[in-house]
């Protein structure tokens, strides 16, 4: 199952928004679809988002657009503004853009259709490493997990999320591959049930034990002792390991700390943002008040209420127990430990 690949000079994606109930596939060469795509959820996880920002940009360097270099910067340009403009949490988006505008610019040709085709290249790149990472973090975090393990996770982090296998999923897939998971418990994720929704779909279709519960029943599991370890994905990781991922996290890690249970958050290095010195300066995106107020379109709560919706909260690096790449595994201090993985060859 791929998310996001590119197909015939066309993104193809799984619109995540009709999941479970539909598996409905989108099939594009707009950019403006992508954008869209992105911004409604109909493609989310960090990584997905990085990868189909990438084509996008491809896809906005139309031949009939872009008949000069100029013509092509200018709608590169116009591109890096439309899905820049998308989600200003997820730092693999940011960072997509960023390696595409190198790509154009590092590219001293002419010629649309040859710039088109470096940049293509490029998103292939971007793509490709996705894909390895996942399945190395997979493997490393597999480690982590003890035999008859029954694990906790948040939202979704698996193929869906990503280009290849998932991120804090990979792990759970590769541990119990391995014969180490009894049970995997998935929140709800509300407001719009990643867990329920996405993350219950992936692990019946792997064949592993799946029980969902409501966001406020984890406290409960915890004090049962009937979880060993939290499993969570991230959408931006600061220079100290301050962790922005999707909300409800924060809660699941004070959660941990308190019953001494092993926090893990799982993410490719593209993840890390070694810009942005601690999580408090991380821009957290606030959502339509509609994601909380209704459910399948329907109104379920009171009329005249206020709302506050944001997508993510931030987790601070002495709750969180290891950080899984597939550059490693890395250990508090985290300043330092990042430091090392993100520092130039």
């Amino acid at each position: 199952m791929r998310s996001v690949e590119w197909i015939d000079d066309s993104l193809r994606f799984i619109d995540q928004t009709r999941l479970p109930l539909e598996e409905i596939t989108v099939r594009t060469a707009d950019v403006n679809v992508i954008a869209e795509a992105i911004r409604s959820l109909r493609i989310r996880g960090a990584p997905a988002i990085g990868v189909a920002a990438a084509f996008g940009v491809v896809l906005a360097l139309n031949p009939l657009i872009c008949r000069t270099r100029a013509d092509c910067d200018q709608a590169l340009a116009e591109a890096e503004k439309l899905l820049g403009g998308t989600r200003p949490t997820a730092v693999n988006l940011f960072a997509a853009l960023r390696r595409m505008r190198a790509a154009f610019d590092g590219t001293p040709l002419d010629s649309p259709p040859a710039i088109r085709a470096a940049l293509l290249q490029e998103a292939q790149s971007i793509l490709q490493e996705d894909v390895a990472a996942c399945a190395r973090i997979g493997e490393l975090g597999a480690t982590l997990i003890e035999p008859g393990s029954i694990l906790l996770t948040h939202c979704n982090t698996g193929a869906l999320a990503t280009a290849g296998e998932g991120t804090a999923l990979s792990v759970i897939m590769s541990a119990a591959a391995g014969g180490k998971v009894t049970r995997v418990y998935v929140d709800e994720t509300r407001p719009l049930f990643q867990g329920s929704r996405l993350t219950a779909w992936e692990l019946v279709k792997r064949k592993i034990p799946v029980t969902i519960i409501t966001d406020s029943t984890a406290g409960l599991l915890f004090l049962q002792k009937r979880i060993h370890a939290v499993l969570v994905g991230a959408d931006r990781i600061a220079a100290n390991g301050d962790t922005a991922n999707k909300v409800g996290t924060y809660t699941l890690a004070v959660l941990a700390a308190r019953h001494r249970i092993p926090f893990y958050v799982v993410a490719p290095t593209s993840t890390i943002d070694a810009a942005t010195a601690a999580g408090d300066l991380v821009r957290i995106e606030e959502r339509d008040s509609r994601e909380v107020t209704h459910v399948g379109g329907i109104r379920v709560a009171a009329e005249g209420a206020d709302v506050f919706a944001p997508a993510f909260d931030v987790t601070p690096n002495e709750l969180i127990t290891a950080i899984v790449t597939e550059r490693g595994i890395l250990r508090p201090p985290y300043s330092q430990t990042i430091a090392r993985l993100v520092e130039p060859a």
